[in-house]
């Protein structure tokens, strides 16, 4: 199919299908498969072949399954191509490996996915790559950190746990001309309502395992690549011997197929619970960049075409563990877990304090994050009411 002028919904329709490869079968069979057999010496020679993108020759290197996720989500990226693996950290860790050496320095953004930062700390600095934490509101001043030995500027925006927006267009300035890579972590907008190649980035990844999947059912990554990038990442995902599971692909895949639906009741749903707690007493502030109030609407309204049900809110004062636990552990429709993007709603407490080290988290009362899933948002508010009730019973 070509995909000049189809607008998004139509592409998650049809990308990575092809019904008469397969005898018409709607969509993309599983392949589990390991072993590929040649039908000659030639054939099994053929080392070009093998190179070739797309090639079927080992079950790790790529099958038909995986082929037609990765083009569908490069496709909605605008990207030359992208690679699978087997987890969202895989996929930050497999969008940073390729391209530092031991004596190189890369700029972090400091409202990271605590994941990226414990890969950060721990593996990066084992092999003698210096990290350094920038400001997320930092914008064009980044070219300030920039030094001689660096070489990627990694961001996250809006940021994991308190959701500040950042001024991509001049971060990938400053970083283009210093001759940086820029790795943008894509997974709260998706493609959908964000495109982040369009604003100067080189790599874009995404924990698939969250809105693309959509189910709670899979653990997927992707690595979508500008041309100039995309062997690189390939080859370093093939040499350390990653895959992403056939199933979990098919999921990948299956999930494409509502994400525009799904992602529209997401935003809805999340931007009236942000509005409805923005009006409670004892929040002192919702971080969520949809908001008119948030400060990091004006860049999001710029750059971003719609936002996602994951969000943040700050209570108005300190309150003891219990008086939390009550509130939350009766909460009736939200689940305490990790991860989001699924047909659930969620809520955890969170600490960004703990993982900072360019900025500080100053806050009157606990963090919390939600994640507003596909349930009523009338019902979702009558439970967050009657689990602050419980909270002033305690408190």
């Amino acid at each position: 199919m070509s995909i000049e002028g189809k607008r998004s919904e139509t592409l998650l329709a049809h990308l990575g299908r092809d019904p008469w490869r397969f005898d018409g079968a709607v969509n993309t069979p599983v392949y589990r498969a390991s072993t590929i057999l040649s039908p000659g010496v030639a054939h099994w020679e053929d080392n070009e072949r093998r190179r070739r993108k797309g090639s079927i020759h080992y079950g790790r290197a790529g099958t038909p399954t995986s082929f037609a996720f990765e083009d569908s989500v490069a496709a909605l990226e605008g990207a030359a191509g992208a690679v699978s693996v087997s987890s969202g950290l895989a996929a930050i860790a497999f969008s940073i490996l390729p391209f530092v050496d031991a004596g190189d320095h890369v700029l972090v953004a400091d409202s990271v996915y605590w994941p990226c930062r414990k890969f950060c700390e721990s593996q990066l600095k084992r092999l003698g790559v210096e990290v350094t934490y920038y400001d997320p509101l930092i914008g064009a001043g980044i070219a300030g950190l920039i030094r001689p030995n660096s070489k990627l500027v990694y961001l996250e925006s809006p940021g994991s746990l308190t959701f500040e927006v950042q001024d991509v267009p001049a971060i990938a300035a400053a970083a283009k001309a210093a001759g940086l890579i820029l790795v943008a972590d894509n997974t709260w907008a998706t493609p959908l309502n964000f495109r982040p190649l369009e604003h100067g980035v080189d790599i874009v990844l995404h924990a698939a395992t969250k809105y693309l999947v959509g189910h709670s059912d899979a653990m997927l990554g992707v690595i979508c690549c500008s041309a100039e990038h995309e062997e690189r990442v390939r080859e370093t995902v093939r040499v350390y011997g990653v895959c992403a599971g056939p199933d979990d692909l098919f999921l990948g895949l299956r999930g494409l197929r509502t994400l525009a639906v799904r992602l529209a009741r997401h935003q809805e749903t999340g931007l009236a619970l942000a509005a409805w707690l923005a009006g409670r007493p004892e929040v002192a502030r919702v971080m969520h960049p949809g908001l008119p109030d948030d400060p990091g609407h004006a860049l999001w309204r710029r750059d971003f075409d719609g936002a996602s049900g994951l969000f943040g809110l700050v209570l108005s004062q300190p309150r003891s563990q219990e008086a939390l636990a009550a509130m939350i552990d009766g909460l009736e429709l939200f689940g305490i877990g990790a991860s989001w993007g699924g047909f659930e709603s969620l809520i955890i407490t969170a600490k960004p304090e703990r993982g900072r080290t360019a900025t500080e988290w100053r806050v009157p009362g606990p963090t919390l994050r939600i994640h507003a899933g596909l349930e009523h948002p009338d019902d979702l508010i009558a439970d967050l009411e009657a689990g602050f009730a419980r909270l002033a019973a305690v408190a």
